[in-house]
């Protein structure tokens, strides 16, 4: 360290004077080079022009004359100028006349002469004069010689470099000579400080052996290493205080650290009781907000599902209370039908909805016997036979096989029906739904629904025993809550059994169920059946009057609409089944007014909306949205959404007769 230090310092100096020598000397012998060169251009350029001046005139008579042979041998006179490597001579045509070439490989020459010209021809010098005699033009004399300016320059450039190279050696000893006076006291001071460093002696000063500005450095120096050891000497006496109280208080300290590490032991079961205090908020956090989103869901589902059949049972009662048109008989009996048909329904979602409650809430009471499974299947199929023949879908349950499981009668029936009113719903038209009955070897007894329907993809499996889940299908597509399936597996495992289902998407799905077999056959029990009413809608006729289509899929929904808009007598209807039909009749008859229902098959109400609006030409038509989503936010999102207005089912005739014509008066000022 410390003699790299010193090879530094010495190096510094040496290096500032060679670098300021280095380029004074360069300057210098590139100054004289260029002079030098310069001069020597110019007088070899006048040389060779006084040549070709004088063979000028040497040449005249014999162009005067048109004697070649004489002018020839003028030219050749030229072999006693080495340095002249060609010659010519041309005469005033500019045509050659008489030539030189000291070697045969510069015996060529230019094909016509030039103007007095003075150039640098790569190494050689490129000369032409005009002859003139007694103020007559009478040619050109060209002449080709050695340009020794580039020997002349690397010559020069030799000499420079040993010159140089002198000049830095003077200069390197010099400054070896300079930088022991200058750099000698530096080092000094630099070996007392690194002795002070290594022994701690501060009482180590540096001699002063010049009065320049080293030799102030060397004093201002020493008065720094005096204050030093002062400082020194103060800093060792409160070193000893220092560590007398140091002594003192590590005792102190030691009680302290017992202290705090009874206080760390403390706080580490606190902090594990708080972190465990807050993973149980979290999880109950969460669990809460489950419980208030499926709470949102339910009674949003709820909301709608209610209010589908009530739309018809109030709507229909309004018909029927209205003075204001007589009805006939067979009406009034078709409005009871449907009022009738819809409270079933509302009370078949009530009971599912009680059934689930007391499930959930353990308070379902069952009574568990033995059940034989022919009787309770041939009630079933005598059940569901009519929904199924509607639909022209063929039914198939197995013989008496003399099987009986242990259930609730009531409750198995239950599940049954529900099993198989699903299997007919989400079933294709014409479809089959087969029942079979098996005796497992674990003393159970296995009950499969298999229908034919669409079936289920994965994703849809993994969400089926969920509420409000629809088997894949839109909501408006079928009827009922979607908590059938969630009802029919906890009643099936409050009976000792389980469910399960798989399915194969386009091909159908099976639902089964496995029971605890009993052993002794039980009575027979006797078999229900009902029945279901279904109603369709006369086409609309054609007239001049305004034109409402109407985007429905319920049919109760949709003979009240036509009911209501009959009454009125100044509109015409027309309707439609799903959305994309409904689109597709409203740019074709392009009628006054669209009622829309959101919750259609397929395309539903909104998404069929913004399809009309898109349309240049059906975007003016106003659309009514008609709807049992009547929960506030559901109303607001209709408008922002683009709906003209948004009525809820059950509908108030007198609201839906106002939104109708309040679309009638923007048709009328549209015009």
């Amino acid at each position: 360290m410390t003699m790299r230090g010193t090879r530094s310092l010495r190096a510094k100096l040496i290096g500032i004077v060679l670098l300021t020598t280095l380029p004074a000397v360069a300057v210098a012998l590139a100054a004289l080079v260029a002079y030098d060169l310069r001069a020597y251009h110019q007088a070899w350029i006048s040389d060779i022009g006084t040549q070709a001046e004088l063979m000028g005139r040497t040449t005249a008579p014999a162009l005067a004359f048109d004697d070649a042979k004489a002018a020839g041998e003028n030219l050749g006179l030229l072999r006693f100028r080495p340095q002249v490597h060609a010659a010519a001579l041309y005469n005033a045509r500019g045509k050659l006349f008489a030539s030189y070439a000291a070697t045969p490989q510069q015996s060529r020459f230019p094909p016509h002469p030039e103007a007095d010209v003075e150039r640098v021809d790569g190494r050689d010098l490129v000369i032409f004069r005009r002859v003139v005699s007694g103020g007559e033009f009478l040619g050109t004399v060209y002449l080709r010689a050695d340009y020794e300016l580039y020997d002349r320059f690397r010559d020069y450039a030799g000499i420079a470099a040993a010159v140089a190279v002198l000049a830095m050696l003077l200069a390197w000893l010099i400054s070896r000579w300079l930088q022991s006076i200058v750099t000698r006291p530096i080092l000094a001071i630099g070996q007392v400080a690194r002795e002070v460093v290594d022994q701690r002696d501060y009482s180590r000063r540096a001699e002063r052996i010049s009065d320049d500005e080293v030799g102030v450095l060397v004093d201002s120096f020493n008065r720094m290493m005096a204050e030093v050891e002062r400082h020194a000497l103060d800093n060792q006496q409160a070193l000893l205080k220092i560590e007398q109280e140091i002594a003192d208080r590590r005792q102190a300290q030691q009680e302290v650290m017992r202290f705090n590490e009874q206080l760390e032991s403390r706080v580490g079961e606190r902090t594990a009781q708080l972190e465990a205090s807050n993973r149980e908020l979290a999880l109950a956090t969460e669990a809460a907000e489950k419980a208030n989103r499926a709470k949102s869901e339910f009674l949003s589902s709820m909301s709608h599902e209610l209010r589908t059949p009530l739309n018809a049972i109030l709507g229909f009662g309004q018909l029927l209370e209205s003075n204001a048109h007589a009805l006939p008989d067979t009406k009034r009996v078709e409005f009871t039908q449907q009022i009738l048909k819809a409270g079933r329904h509302l009370l078949n979602l009530i009971n599912e909805i009680l059934d689930l409650a007391r499930i959930e809430s353990a308070n379902l009471m069952l009574s568990l016997e033995p059940v034989g499974l022919a009787d309770m299947l041939r009630e079933c199929e005598t059940m569901i036979s009519p929904a199924a023949d509607q639909r022209g879908i063929r039914l198939f349950f197995p013989d008496d096989s003399g099987l009986s499981v242990i259930a609730d009668r009531t409750r198995l029936k239950q599940v049954l029906l529900n099993l198989l009113s699903n299997a007919v719903k989400y079933n294709r038209e014409r479809g089959t739904v087969v029942v079979e009955c098996t005796a497992l070897a674990d003393e159970r007894v296995r009950i499969s629904v298999q229908d034919t329907g669409s079936g289920l993809r994965p994703e849809q499996l993994a969400l089926l025993f969920q509420p409000f889940n629809r088997l894949g299908q839109e909501a408006g597509n079928v009827e009922g809550t979607g908590i059938g399936l969630v009802v029919t597996k906890r009643l099936v495992e409050l009976m000792g059994g389980r469910i399960e289902a798989s399915s194969t998407a386009g091909i159908g799905s099976v639902f089964a169920i496995e029971l605890r077999a009993a052993h002794e056959m039980p009575p027979s029990a006797p078999s229900t059946g009902h029945g279901e009413l279904r109603s369709g809608l006369a086409p609309d006729d054609q007239d001049d009057t305004p034109l409402l289509l109407y985007v429905e899929d319920n049919p109760a929904n949709l003979q009240l609409v036509s009911e209501i808009v009959a009454l009125r007598g100044d509109i015409r209807q027309m309707s439609a089944p799903d959305a994309q039909l409904g689109i597709e009749l409203a740019r074709a008859h392009r009628p006054q007014i669209i009622l829309m229902d959101i919750n259609l098959p397929g395309l539903n109400g909104k998404d069929a909306l913004g399809v009309l609006l898109a349309d240049p030409a059906t975007a003016h038509i106003p659309v009514i949205a008609l709807t049992a989503n009547a929960m506030a936010g559901d109303v607001a999102r209709g408008l922002a959404a683009g709906f003209f207005r948004y009525v809820t089912k059950p509908i108030a005739i007198d609201k839906l007769n106002k939104a109708i014509d309040d679309a009638l008066a923007r048709v009328a000022d549209d015009r």
